[in-house]
């Protein structure tokens, strides 16, 4: 059965409790690394110079503590595999839903699970979204 690893648990711990909740459970049906939790201020500048957030700090759900979002990727890491990044956003929804959590997944920004064409794909992020008809 897949297992987190050191740095996946450390980071893990970075991020709110009801994500926390979905990982463990994901983790138990395919194997997938966790990339990034909660980023500081550095590390939000970076994320936004590379073009891999579109959020300056402190706007991103990664920059509150604890983490209102995650980045995780299909394990072993195939960027070029865009399929399990679909694949494991399913799991991850599903899991959220038997959960009662709501989420939105940065391949569908729009959570209409039609996947047109968006402006910015980012299928490693899940963020937390508040009960206000997001």
């Amino acid at each position: 059965m897949p297992a987190f690893g050191k740095v996946s648990k450390k980071r893990k711990l970075s991020v709110d409790t009801k994500l926390q909740k979905i990982l463990d459970a994901a983790i138990e049906i395919f194997d997938f690394s966790i990339i990034c939790g909660h980023r500081n201020k550095e590390a939000q500048d970076l994320a936004f110079a590379t073009g891999k957030s579109k959020k300056k700090w402190p706007e991103s759900t990664h920059n509150k503590y604890p983490s209102q979002a995650v980045d995780i990727a299909p394990y072993p890491i195939d960027w070029e595999n865009r399929d399990r990044f679909i694949f494991l956003a399913g799991i991850i929804y599903c899991i959220s839903q038997q959960l009662g959590i709501k989420i939105r997944f940065g391949g569908n920004w729009s959570r209409s699970w039609q996947f047109e064409n968006q402006k910015f794909d980012d299928l490693v992020h899940f963020e937390l979204v508040e009960n206000t008809g997001n």
